[in-house]
């Protein structure tokens, strides 16, 4: 047997390793199979280059628990250790990386800790995070079957001991102890928890005891003719090995697609509409699968829905940093061995290495949906409702991909036809052009409420969009800096009777001295400070008064609620009543020599106004309606 101390000169690394080498304790169970799956791809490899002609065997690696021995165990059949390489790997060098990263350690905090581990080769170590005592028994490959099999065993402290040990099989025997603190670990579903979370995509299969199916027994039927089923008991493989993400798109049909979505997330029962199938060579090694899933207007990201592996090994689902954030709508899994394991999320958010896969990610989701728009524009068109909050979150978050989606990003008008904005400029130009050479844009944010002002704005030939989204604020807003051509106006604004107007170039019927002599009529039939009266020569076909907002004031009351009243104070609710000078009504109640009736005939048109808006409220609709009666009476 032998013995030996550690070289640790400074202070004992466990306890550092503990505290500080990972912020959770479960990621040992990743490190402990993520070693074994290396050891037994290397025995693989060594096999197909022609350097190990034996037998490989079942390769299953096994995962196995004493409660009565408080013993966890993780068993492969790779490559194994000889005594010298066990002292070189296990005892030399991983212990010098020790070393090192205490001297990094010393003086620094904890926040900067996590910025530096993972350069360590510690992995293994991990180990006694959740242990008092950890053996390792192991044969090489290399090794005879009566000889070189050893023991290393280790308690926690830098003394451990090296011992000859009898071993038919190659391969390692990792057996953690269990501390009385960490007692949560010697338990099935604590485990089976953690393999599926960190191992389910592993490519060598991962057993973890037995479990009993009912299978149909074939060609045996009960008395009353149904199928009879029997329970079976089978090895219990808690992975996938060949992920779809591990094999080319023409190997794929849309329903493999599915089917690997399902696997994903198998709570999810709404399938998704379609996927972008990642597989990179060169900068860096990147696959993975990025699913669309329907969002439409419930801007819920979900920052754990996007997976993130390393050579099949999971590293994290908290991706925030990491990809883009309007990436975080998406749903699937990205993996790439360029992205280190063994570190903390803070540290992969600044490694140069991330930020160019991300930017990557960026470049070729835009170049799909680009390549989608322009081979499939009607189902790409079709799918628009669902997949425009995250274009549009891509695009204001985004400058890179914002210049990419120019190209394929889409305006919906209340016809339900599609436009790019350089079709749609072609579309509204000649007609929806001010005084000020300014495009106006005209958008809705509620079609249902604002109905009666689409339908005016259509019968003049003007366009309407859709713009009711949670993002659309900002969306618009990117437009007018992008566009400068293009002013976007709500349609019950303050514009579109100056578009009516310029249409029609109505003479009014009212003289200057008219108007001021009928605005206060109408300004006592509203008694409300926070409606302006004014005066637009409209056809006489349009309604006699019509409501509309400042759309400057509109814009900085929606900016106060999204920044929760930073600007200090409320911004006033302000309306414009737009009375139309050439309607017959307005004449009426200017030549009404009776005031009561003239008094009357005003409130009615303006309270008619207001309900057309959904502000005539209380006693104000109450009266309206008696007012209503009186004047069918």
């Amino acid at each position: 047997m032998q013995k030996g101390q550690i070289n640790v000169q400074t202070e004992n690394i466990f306890p550092i390793i503990k505290k500080f080498l990972y912020s959770d304790h479960e990621i040992f169970l990743r490190e402990l199979v993520s070693n074994a799956v290396d050891a037994t791809q290397k025995l693989k490899t060594l096999s197909s280059m022609g350097k190990f002609d034996g037998d490989l065997g079942d390769l299953t690696i096994n995962v196995k628990i004493d409660k009565d021995a408080k013993t966890l165990t993780i068993s492969d059949r790779g490559i194994g250790m000889t005594e010298v390489e066990v002292d070189k790997y296990i005892n030399q060098i991983a212990f010098s990386g020790a070393e090192e990263f205490v001297k990094e350690f010393k003086g620094k905090s904890e926040e900067e800790v996590s910025g530096i581990i993972g350069h360590f080769g510690l992995g293994f170590y991990s180990s006694f995070m959740v242990s008092k005592d950890v053996v390792i028994e192991t044969k090489s490959y290399l090794n005879g079957e009566k000889d070189g099999a050893v023991k290393w065993e280790c308690d926690g402290s830098p003394n451990y001991t090296i011992s000859p040990i009898e071993r038919v099989e190659r391969g390692s025997d990792i057996v953690l102890h269990i501390d009385d603190e960490s007692s949560e670990f010697l338990e099935e579903n604590r485990i089976l928890e953690l393999l599926k979370k960190y191992c389910k995509f592993l490519p060598i299969p991962i057993r973890f005891g037995d479990e009993t199916i009912s299978e149909k027994v074939e060609g045996k039927k009960d008395k009353d003719g149904k199928d009879v089923f029997e329970d079976k008991t089978q090895p219990r493989i808690i992975n996938n090995t060949i992920p779809a993400w591990t094999k080319s798109p023409s190997d794929l049909s849309s329903e493999d697609y599915k089917n690997f979505y399902r696997e994903l997330y198998p709570m999810n029962f709404e399938e998704p509409l379609f996927q972008i199938h990642l597989n990179v060579d060169y900068p860096f090694r990147l696959t993975g699968i990025l699913y669309f899933p329907k969002v439409k207007d419930k801007f819920e990201v979900n920052r754990d829905k996007i997976q993130l592996y390393s050579n099949q090994v999971f590293v994290t689902d908290s991706v925030e940093g990491i990809v883009p954030d309007f990436l975080t709508l998406l749903h699937g899994v990205i993996d790439s061995p360029d992205i280190p394991l063994n570190v903390s999320r803070s540290y992969l958010q600044s490694d140069a290495n991330v930020k160019k896969i991300s930017n990557h990610i960026t470049k070729k989701v835009a170049d799909q949906l680009e390549t989608m728009f322009k081979n499939e524009r009607k189902d790409f068109e079709e799918k628009w409702d669902d997949i425009k909050i995250f274009i549009e979150y891509g695009i204001v978050s985004d400058q890179k991909f914002a210049e990419k989606a120019e190209k394929f990003v889409l305006l919906k008008s209340t016809d339900n036809s599609y436009s790019t904005i350089e079709e749609y400029k072609e579309k509204i130009k000649d007609a929806q052009t001010d005084k000020d050479k300014k495009i106006v844009v005209l958008y809705t944010s509620d079609a249902e409420e604002q109905h009666s002002y689409i339908q005016t704005a259509k019968e003049h030939g003007f366009d309407v969009i859709e713009m009711g989204g949670v993002l659309d604020g900002h969306f618009i807003q990117h437009l007018e800096t992008k566009t400068p051509e293009f002013t976007f106006k709500r349609v019950d604004s303050d514009v579109i009777e100056k578009l009516i107007q310029k249409e029609e170039e109505a003479p009014s019927k009212l003289s200057d001295e008219d108007k001021e002599k009928v605005r206060p009529i109408f300004e006592t039939a509203l008694n409300n400070k926070s409606f302006t009266v004014a005066f637009e020569n409209l056809s006489e076909k349009e309604m006699p008064a019509i409501v509309t907002q400042p759309e400057f004031m509109r814009r900085m009351k929606d900016m106060q609620a999204l920044g929760g009243n930073q600007f200090g104070g409320a911004f006033p609710e302000m309306y414009n009543v737009v009375i139309n000078t050439n309607h017959p009504l307005t004449s009426q109640i200017l030549s009404e020599t009776d005031e009561a009736k003239q008094a009357k005939l005003a409130k009615q048109t303006t309270d008619l106004a207001l309900l057309s808006q959904g502000l005539l409220k209380g006693e104000a609709l109450t009266d309206f309606v008696k007012r209503s009666v009186d004047l069918i009476d």
